[in-house]
């Protein structure tokens, strides 16, 4: 996953996260989704790329150590993390979202 999102820790201003209507809850709410979409993405890549070298072992002493499986973790490990590169997204304006309507709460006259 190609990214421009930095792997290291960036300071933000509020204000640029802000969506159109200017609630930062709402903007937080919906790059935390988009940082769990990519985060199981991740996972499955990773999972299939260390299946292909995956070894039944009996012996729970038996431990061997793969070579290619731990370059492969150390990549995954220096990419940036999802919520960075949701951000990203976000900022750039590549995420689409939807807010729904929201319905009117009716109070019974019996509460008044």
């Amino acid at each position: 996953m190609k990214t421009t999102a930095s792997a290291s820790i960036v300071t933000r201003n509020l204000a640029d996260i802000a969506t159109e209507n200017g609630n930062v809850y709402e903007a937080i709410s919906i790059i935390s989704k988009r940082a769990n979409q990519l985060s199981l993405k991740l996972k499955e890549e990773l999972s299939e790329k260390l299946a292909e070298f995956a070894t039944t072992v009996d012996n729970l002493e038996e431990v061997f150590e793969n070579r290619e499986q731990i370059e492969i973790s150390k990549q995954y490990e220096r990419q940036p993390k999802p919520t960075s590169h949701a951000i990203e997204e976000f900022i750039a304006g590549e995420l689409h979202y939807e807010t729904p309507e929201v319905a009117p709460i009716v109070i019974p006259r019996e509460l008044f």
